[in-house]
């Protein structure tokens, strides 16, 4: 092997690395967020794939012909989209349930900016999202996104991609988010009942009693408050889901 082969095959490996990680990257919940302007975030992920590229198993050499070179960087590109995709499918139960808080204890806001995955997310789905972001950098649980995305190297082997697998996942991750969401949002979905059910008593009980407005002002305040108390139970629910997710890269 000539240097200038090595050489190219050292590139060639490099933009594998930078397909897969660079690819999970720019959609992995804390990297790939989009308040941080892209070319920012292509800055950090090819700073990044430089750094882990000898600490992956990508072989320095070049493919033989221009057909494997153009199938290899498609198979890395769709494993290191679909990790970013599923993990961006998780962090997405916080967006479903600061929606649902903000429906149920009247604390929704059209004109609230969205910074979540939906469009006209309230600003408690925004709330929940950046603290939920803040809790991964602040746990050091983005050591674990980087150590998974070294670990998917052993369960994806470079070449190798089996495509039922990767939609059978992300079907789960949908599932799993739906139920993170979900149970996050219980606690205020009882309250929306109990309160609603005592107001429709009151109602029956007093026809004066201007119900609209004295609801309105208690599921607000009663929304606040639970709201306080269960946030850090809620972030750190969420964070445990996310770690446990990402524990499904090592053997």
């Amino acid at each position: 092997m000539t240097l200038d082969d090595y050489i190219a095959g050292l590139i060639f490996g490099y933009i594998l690395v930078v397909a897969r990680i660079g690819g999970a990257v720019m959609f992995m919940p804390g990297f790939g967020e989009t308040q941080i302007p892209i070319r920012m975030r292509v800055a950090f992920a090819l700073v990044l794939c430089a750094a882990l590229y000898p600490a992956t198993p990508v072989a320095a050499r070049l493919p033989g012909t221009p057909v494997e070179t153009v199938l290899l960087l498609g198979l890395e590109a769709t494993i290191g989209i679909w990790i970013g995709l599923c993990g961006r499918v998780l962090l997405s139960a916080m967006d479903f349930a600061g929606y649902q808080v903000g429906q149920v204890s009247g604390l929704a806001n059209a004109f609230g900016p969205s910074l979540g995955a939906f469009e006209g997310a309230t600003l408690v789905a925004s709330l929940l999202i950046i603290g939920s972001v803040a809790a991964i950098f602040a746990s050091d649980a983005h050591h674990l996104i980087l150590r998974a995305l070294l670990d998917s190297y052993r369960v994806f082997p470079v070449g190798l991609v089996i495509t039922g697998d990767l939609a059978q996942q992300i079907v789960r991750a949908g599932g799993e988010s739906l139920y993170i969401g979900m149970s996050i949002a219980a606690p205020f979905f009882v309250m929306g009942v109990v309160l609603n059910l005592g107001m429709g008593l009151a109602n029956r009980m007093m026809p004066q009693l201007p119900v609209f407005f004295v609801a309105s002002s208690i599921l607000i305040v009663a929304g606040l408050l639970i709201l306080s108390v269960a946030t850090p139970a809620m972030i750190g629910h969420f964070l445990d889901q996310f770690t446990a997710w990402l524990g499904v890269f090592r053997f």
